[in-house]
Formats: C-alpha cells, structure tokens, sequence
C-alpha cells in the first residue's frame, strides 16, 4: 500500500474525532520507564539518490551484482532519476498510451503533451515546441530541413565546430538525395568553432547554421555570436542543446537560435543499450506552420470544460504528400511522458542545481586527470559543462578497456566514431562525462584507476 503523509491539519481533525489533545495521550498507558526520554540515535537524513547509492552498495557487499560506475559520455548520460518518474508513467493508463489519433479519446496523454510543450518552451526559451520526434540525430536534421522551407533556400547548410559526428552523419543522409551542400568548420585550437573560417562559409544561399552547445568535444560555443554572423545573410540557426546544461547556461532562444533541438534523454530517461531516447524541437511562432511532427493546443469544449485537441499534424496521411513538412507519423509518447514528469518534479532550482554539480565535479575530476603524468587536458582554458577531452598516453581504447575491467567506464574514445574534423591524433583522445550522480569517491577511485 501506498503511505501518505497526514499534515498537522489532519492530525489534528483525527485526534478531536476520537475525543484527545494529543498523540503523546495515546501513549499515556505505556509506563514512564519503558518510554525513551532521548531522540533515537539515527544517521542524518539521505536524499533519495544517497539512499539508492547506499542500498546498492549494501546490495553489492551482501555477494549481489555490483554496479558499475559510469563517466560514459558522447550523447547518453548517467543523470539521477527521481522514482516518481517510474512510479508515474509505470501506470497502466500511460505505459500503454499510444499516440493519439483521436485527439477527444486521450485527452489525459494530450494534457500531458501539452505540458511537455509548455516546459521545453521555458527550458529552451522558444515560443513552440512540437510533441516530441524521435531522437536527437533526428532531430537535427528536421530543424535543418524546416529552415529550409522556411527560407526558400536548398544550396548550402554549415555546420559550426564539433556537432555530435553521428547527428552531421544522419544529417548527411537527410540531404544527400538533394543538391544541397553540406560544409562543415572544424573546430579551432581551442575546442569551439573558428568564428573568421564561419563567416566566410556563410553566404546568401546557406540556410542553416547547426551549432551545437555544450559542443560534442564539451566545449561551450559563442551561441550569439554565431547567431550574428547566420542572420546576416539571412540564415537561420539551429543550435543542439545539452537540456540540463539548460539549468545553468542561457537559454538559447535568448541568444537568438532560431530552432533549438536536443536529445531528451538525460531527462529521466535510463541508460538502455541506445534507446528508444527522445527528440526535442522548439522554434519562434513565426516558423510554426513548418515544423514537423504534431502540436497540441488548449481549448473550451461544448461545455466550457477545459480539453485538448491536436491542432497540427501535416504529415502525408493528413495532407497532400507534397506539402507535408515531414514524414514523422508517431513522436515518442512515452518518453515525452517521463521527460514531462522528470522537468515537473526537478523544477527550475532542482535544474539548476543538477547543472551546477555537474559543473563542479567534472571540473575537479578533469583537474585531478591532468595532474597525473602523461595524461593532459586538450582545451582546459575554454569553458566546460560536464564533459571533456582527456589525451592519454598511448591506446585510449587499452585505457578504456583496462579501467572497464575494474567496474568503471570511461569514454566513448574519439577513434570509436566518424571523425571529428579539426581533431587529429583520436587514437589517444577520450572522452569523460561526470554527471551529478558521481560521488568525489568516485572520481578519486577512477584517477587511482588511471594512475
């Protein structure tokens, strides 16, 4: 059964019904000496996530299967989820909602996709966002297809600096049936994109500028910088976000992004083997009727109830195949879902405090690495989030490997995927992710590791 706490209120209503002042008149009838007169020698409280810490490391010493600890980073991050996330869209009637396409049926999962909208707009610092798209990569590349539409222009879309290579790969895909020339600037000697080489790549045929921020290397970019020199010639900027890194950093769309995408997994999506994970896309109200995917908007029923409807959906089965904006059919209900429930139960301070412990113990964890020899930091003066490059003497992937088999997991290392242009030498580049998750334990055990 379920417990909930009674308020004082409550206890009080409950203690005249039975005809008492107090609860210490229900204990009268046990004598003096068997009462304790002192407060019950218990440990401080725990958070929720120190509690579940603990509980699995009791679990590992009692012969169970010890957990492994995760620095695994590159666009899947071990984030702490709160168990009401579970609790919540682990219910029959939201675990077994499908997307609705009889808006009047499912009037509680388009509550719930409206509310998902309302919080990525405030996140993100857009006028709209859509209902979700399937992931990140994904996403990209529709952000950079609506500003197609939206300009007019197919010539060319540059990508600005360390974008996630796989996300540049799909967006690749996306266009290569089309004429349309894809340029990307690598990034310069300190880990973000060279702004000079950008502004001569831009010009009045380009219609996306992609920039991602936090950048895959975990750089943080000049966002309006980068902003100025794509509207200058008309361009629009579609800018990949980190969502935590949205607790601590400005918001894109007070930088002047255009369509801002992200990978919704961090929030409160596990880790599970690639997915399915969530795709997140906002945009102005002036780009509205060229977003993909569908929108869910309030209304007044006959009634003058409150309820739900799907305003938009321009997709093949609705409209002419060829003013549809997209061929997403479905969007990622249930994972919309627990990222709506994740931003509810975290609310702005539980976000910025989340942001804040990452930036802190990635700062000391890449503090401690540099400090052992052979290993450096590439990039240690410009600003970090919660990610970052470590070069390592030799194999990063026998490092990797060497430290997996201690229960720890570091990586991915740079060689694993395409490459990252303006990096060379990935044979021995790395990346490590420290999330609010990772104890100063940990990050000690995992440089005794390196050592």
């Amino acid at each position: 059964m379920s417990y909930l706490f009674s308020t004082v209120a409550e206890e009080q209503e409950m203690l005249a019904r039975i005809g008492v002042d107090s609860i210490d008149q229900l204990l009268q009838q046990i004598p003096k000496p068997l009462q304790l007169d002192r407060l019950l020698d218990l440990p401080p409280a725990l958070s929720e996530m120190e509690l579940e810490q603990h509980m699995r490391a009791l679990a590992a010493n009692s012969g169970g299967v010890s957990s492994r600890t995760c620095f695994l980073g590159g666009g899947a991050y071990d984030h702490y989820i709160p168990s009401v996330v579970d609790e919540i869209t682990g219910r029959g009637e939201y675990y077994t909602a499908y997307t609705p396409y009889q808006a009047e049926a499912s009037q509680g999962t388009l509550q719930a996709f409206f509310e998902y909208q309302t919080m990525i707009c405030q996140l993100t610092g857009m006028q709209v966002s859509n209902a979700s798209l399937y992931e990140g990569g994904g996403s990209v590349s529709e952000a950079t297809l609506m500003a197609m539409r939206t300009t007019g222009r197919t010539g060319r879309v540059v990508v600005a600096g360390a974008v996630h290579p796989e996300y540049v790969q799909v967006l690749r895909t996306y266009v290569g049936h089309t004429s349309t020339e894809v340029i990307h600037i690598a990034a310069g000697a300190d880990g973000t994109v060279d702004l000079a080489k950008l502004a001569g790549a831009i010009d009045e045929h380009t219609a996306a500028v992609v920039v991602q921020n936090p950048n895959f290397l975990g750089n943080i970019e000049d966002v309006e910088a980068i902003a100025k020199l794509a509207h200058d010639k008309e361009s629009l900027l579609v800018c990949s976000v980190d969502p935590i890194g949205l607790g601590l950093l400005a918001r894109p769309g007070d930088l002047g992004a255009d369509i801002v995408v992200a990978e919704g997994q961090s929030l409160g999506i596990p880790l599970q083997f690639g997915g399915p994970y969530l795709g997140i896309l906002a945009c102005r109200n002036d780009f509205i009727r060229r977003m993909p995917g569908r929108l869910i908007g309030e209304t007044i029923d006959r009634t003058g109830g409150r309820c739900f409807v799907l305003n938009m959906q321009a997709r093949e089965q609705h409209i002419r195949r060829e003013k549809a904006t997209s061929n997403i059919c479905t969007n990622q209900g249930l994972m919309a879902l627990r990222a709506t429930m994740y931003l509810a139960q975290m609310g702005p301070q539980g976000m910025r405090e989340t942001a804040e412990l990452c930036v802190q113990k990635a700062h000391y964890a890449a503090t401690q690495i540099a400090a052992i020899p052979g290993f450096s930091i590439p990039y240690a003066k410009t600003p970090k989030f919660k990610e970052f490059v470590v070069k390592v003497p030799g194999s990063a992937q026998a490092i990797v490997d060497k430290v997996a088999a201690a229960g720890v997991d570091v990586g991915p290392t740079l060689s694993q995927l395409a490459p990252v242009p303006g990096v060379a030498d990935t044979d021995s580049l790395l990346l490590v992710a420290v999330t609010e998750q990772r104890t100063k334990a940990d990050i000690d055990h995992l440089v005794k590791l390196l050592k």
